[in-house]
């Protein structure tokens, strides 16, 4: 006859002691400092960072046109996602956030040796990413963009 305590109760929490929550496989806390980055956070910080590549664009890149919207849209295609890359990846690879990451409160860390940098190939194959927009846009089961996944990092609060 099986009993009650043979099958456990929903009060002991998930089968084998296993982690749920966003970022738990990780080790990553559930929230607070250390937890994994919410989406909120990310999206303020990316307008941030690209307003900032826009505005430093237009600064090296301005063409001849009268206004200011004019010139900002008269910028070469090249030009906006250039400055975003140089940024995100001298950033990144160096400092471990970008001027939105630092604002919002967080920053780029790897996955496997959080203490260590997260260098420039890193960097550069999470900005590479990153630019394609759809490997950001899709997660895994922790709540990670794909871009980080592939980088061995992930973003946290700071």
């Amino acid at each position: 006859m099986v009993s009650r305590e043979d099958m456990g109760s929903w009060l002991e929490g998930t089968p084998g002691g296993r982690p749920e929550g966003r970022g738990a496989r990780l080790g990553l806390p559930p929230d607070g400092p250390g937890s994994l980055a919410t989406l909120g956070r990310r999206l303020v910080a990316l307008v941030v960072d690209w307003t900032l590549a826009t505005l430093v664009a237009f600064l090296f890149f301005r063409p001849a046109a009268d206004g200011f919207f004019e010139s900002v849209s008269a910028l070469p295609a090249w030009s906006q996602p250039l400055v975003f890359a140089v940024e995100n990846v001298l950033l990144v690879s160096t400092l471990g956030f970008t001027v939105g990451h630092r604002l919002l409160g967080m920053r780029v860390r790897r996955v496997a040796e959080p203490r260590r940098m997260v260098g420039v190939g890193r960097a550069l194959l999470r900005t590479a990413l990153l630019l394609l927009v759809v490997p950001a846009v899709v997660w895994d089961a922790d709540g990670r963009g794909l871009h980080d996944r592939a980088a061995g990092t992930v973003l946290v609060r700071t």
